[in-house]
């Protein structure tokens, strides 16, 4: 007879004790050091708290509602959102999750990503019930409440521009990242896992994942990182359902699927994923945590699809709709009869939230209030942060103001040679003294790139070691990305924003760019969550042309400088590398930072040459026309190295030609100076000075079009230039003005 597993605490003895002594297949330790506990079909008692059939009602509600917001957008992915359902709504309503609906942003809520981005009919479905029921029992929400929410009928636009969004986005509430691209949400609960427990917090981070994701390599990156660090307080739960849009997960992942996870020796907990008991029991062990610094996956064995009619689990469920006269069945088949007329989406969901009764909704806020009531005050919260983190300065990075006089190891004689990774190494380890919130490491490069410093100087985050500062992320640069940006996304209590910086070579940058793009668009949608990180592209250009093209970082820029809300910064020395590093934090807007592995000159200032700090304009003026009568040039030149040489070969250019020079250290930031200071910008470069310029870059010639362009591009050159939102593309291409109407407006102001 199977044991009663009892409500108490479920790690003293007459609880898992019992079970282990009774039914010992049920539990064990794998050699690797993870837990692993099978509650499936055991004979729960249950808790007082857990209101079975009122939880499934409100499943039931939270389904329908998601059911016919695919139908209202004719797209959207149906599957996991119904598979995922109970899990989402047990874990909103045990007790585990610390979280304020009132305050849904408070900074000691536990923190939510969503990894499967893409189950936004529940996520929305989700906040709408939540705020629902808030609103029907007349509770009064402050505008930064009202910023996170969604109610029902916004739901009749989901998909839709100005509606709820397509994939998941951080303003809203139950949502502490932007996601969307398989896999990724691993990486960003990790680094926001291990921000908060570095940071002497009690914080957990849950992440809302599915099965198919873990054949994503950044994945298998993310699950060895938090496990060798020690990562306790990240919680997966996992909606096994055995499918991804294709078929099977078995056609990519060899069985058993657990190997996945206990090989990293996580602990790992199964459970019916549509039974609310089991779950509410996983979800209490899961934060105990089985005595060990391990993190904890809930794998939830789920049908994908249920309830959706004949695609009801299958495959086809993740993206496809149903045809509108199955979705009135399937409605049906949830006990709503709605009016199903077709396009009228909106009275559907008005049916099915009038089944929202006092009963349900008093359970609902009831549980709500006791999730509010795990959140301590900030100040209490601020305080432990004080204590464990001792002497180190309570200040962020804001607190990283340029000195009036840069102390010397700011520094570098000029003339000598000196790498600019010699800056970047000097100013990291000078930053990481100021503030208690600044993390770093490199992709297995660490002696190469010079993070080490800095990393010493609180120590590399290990299990003994949980407060460190610095990170052995491995040859791993997609989660080291995913990871590093995500802590810089999140803001600490105290209102303390935590900055990052990651390095590779420049090369290699390209297989982080998908990290960083949903960061700035997290940015984007969210600006109270704009991140600060610095990603550094060391060994930048062909100097290490000994390795041949896999190692010359010529093109790398290419794609980032494409990227609304990060710019490349490629100081010439190391003094300017010191210079804009400031810069970069004053600013508190990402950068991809250049850094050259070989020594080159630390320019001299003075006799026309300025200091150092010119740099920050993106261009400078590094030696002006004679005012002779030759033919006039203006060389453009980015890259330090480059600019050596032709200084070198300058005498026998000016025999011929009076030559002006412009010092090019981020065309992106020249461009905003245009925009912001353009007589400033017109003493750097005139616009009548445009026809002599000739551009000079150890890397991708586009890297400078800027320089090259008449003064009038802008009326010339058409692009989106900006992130967009949800829509439909008839929307989305009215927004950006490239409609017929638009269109015809730009061109004919140009003609005009």
């Amino acid at each position: 007879m199977p044991v009663l597993l009892t409500k108490f605490d479920l790690l003293e003895k007459h609880g898992l004790e019992a079970l282990c002594a009774n039914e010992p297949a049920r539990f064990h330790y794998h050699a690797e050091g993870g837990a692993y506990l099978d509650l499936r079909g055991l004979a729960l008692e249950a808790l007082a708290e857990i209101d079975q059939q009122k939880i499934a009602t409100l499943a039931r509600i939270v389904r329908a509602l998601a059911f016919a917001a695919v139908d209202g957008a004719k797209s959207g992915h149906p599957g996991g959102s119904s598979s995922k359902t109970e899990q989402v709504l047990t874990l909103l309503l045990s007790g585990v999750l610390a979280f304020d609906a009132r305050d849904p942003k408070h900074p000691g809520r536990d923190r939510i990503v969503w990894s499967a981005g893409h189950c936004t009919p529940l996520f929305h479905a989700t906040v709408a019930l939540v705020y629902e029921a808030l609103r029907k029992q007349g509770v009064h929400l402050g505008s930064e409440a009202v910023r996170c929410t969604v109610y029902p009928e916004q739901l009749a636009r989901f998909r839709r521009f100005g509606g709820p969004s397509g994939h998941v986005e951080s303003q809203y509430a139950l949502a502490d990242t932007s996601t969307g691209s398989s896999g990724h949400g691993f990486s960003a609960a990790l680094g926001l896992a291990a921000l908060h427990r570095s940071c002497g917090l009690g914080t957990r981070v849950f992440v809302i994942a599915g099965d198919a994701e873990t054949e994503e390599g950044m994945s298998y990156e993310a699950r060895n990182v938090a496990s060798n660090l020690g990562i306790r307080n990240l919680i997966v739960t996992l909606d096994y359902n055995r499918f991804g849009i294709d078929g099977p997960i078995s056609d990519v992942l060899p069985p058993p699927y657990l190997s996945h996870w206990s090989a990293h020796g996580w602990n790992i907990i199964e459970v019916d994923g549509h039974n609310v008991l089991e779950l509410a029991y996983a979800y209490r062990l899961a934060d105990q945590g089985f005595g060990s610094a391990r993190p904890t996956v809930v794998v939830c064995h789920t049908t994908k699809g249920i309830h959706y009619g004949k695609l009801e689990g299958t495959a086809d469920s993740h993206g496809t709709p149903l045809a509108h006269t199955e979705y009135v069945a399937a409605m049906q088949g949830l006990g709503f009869d709605i009016p199903g007329r077709e396009g009228d989406v909106a009275a559907d969901i008005r049916t099915v939230t009038e089944r929202l009764g006092a009963q349900e909704i008093g359970y609902l806020v009831e549980r709500l209030d006791a999730a509010a009531e795990k959140i301590a005050p900030e100040g209490e919260l601020v305080a432990q942060m004080e204590i464990a983190l001792g002497d180190r300065p309570m200040a962020d990075y804001s607190a990283l103001q340029r000195p009036d006089v840069l102390p010397a190891e700011l520094v570098f004689r000029e003339g000598e040679p000196v790498p600019t990774r010699k800056a970047t190494e000097a100013w990291f380890a000078w930053a990481m003294k100021r503030t208690a919130f600044f993390y770093i490491g490199a992709g297995d490069l660490m002696k190469s790139i010079l993070t080490g410093k800095a990393e010493s100087v609180y120590g590399v985050i290990t299990p003994d070691n949980p407060l460190g500062r610095g990170f052995r992320f491995g040859i791993a640069e997609q989660n080291m990305a995913m990871m590093s940006t995500a802590i810089a996304q999140d803001t600490l209590p105290g209102g303390f924003r935590p900055m990052s910086a990651f390095a590779t070579y420049g090369v290699f940058t390209p297989m982080m760019a998908n990290a960083v793009r949903m960061t700035l668009i997290n940015s984007a949608v969210n600006p109270q969550a704009a991140s600060f990180f610095i990603m550094l592209a060391a060994h930048d250009g062909p100097e290490t042309g000994e390795d041949g093209p896999t190692h010359q970082g010529l093109f790398w820029m290419s794609l980032f400088s494409a990227y609304p809300g990060i710019k490349v910064f490629k100081p010439l020395d190391a003094n300017e590398a010191v210079e804009m590093l400031f810069y970069a934090a004053h600013r508190g807007e990402p950068v991809l930072f250049s850094a050259v592995r070989p020594a080159t000159p630390v320019f001299r200032r003075g006799n026309g040459v300025p200091p150092a700090i010119e740099a920050i304009n993106g261009a400078y003026v590094f030696k002006p026309f004679r005012g002779t009568r030759k033919k006039k040039i203006v060389l453009a030149i980015s890259g330090g190295q480059v600019m050596a040489n032709v200084l070198e070969a300058l005498p026998e250019i000016e025999e011929l030609a009076d030559v002006k020079i412009v010092a090019v250290t981020s065309p992106q930031r020249y461009e905003e100076l245009r925009q912001h200071d353009p007589k400033k910008a017109n003493e750097i470069l005139a616009d009548d000075e445009r026809e002599y310029v000739v551009t000079l870059h150890n890397g991708w010639h586009g890297f400078l079009y800027p320089f090259l362009l008449p003064a009038d591009y802008p009326s010339r050159v058409f692009g989106i230039d900006d992130f967009s939102r949800s829509g439909k593309p008839d929307e989305i291409y009215r927004d950006a003005g490239f409609d017929p109407a638009g269109l015809r407006e730009r061109i004919l102001e140009y003609l005009r």
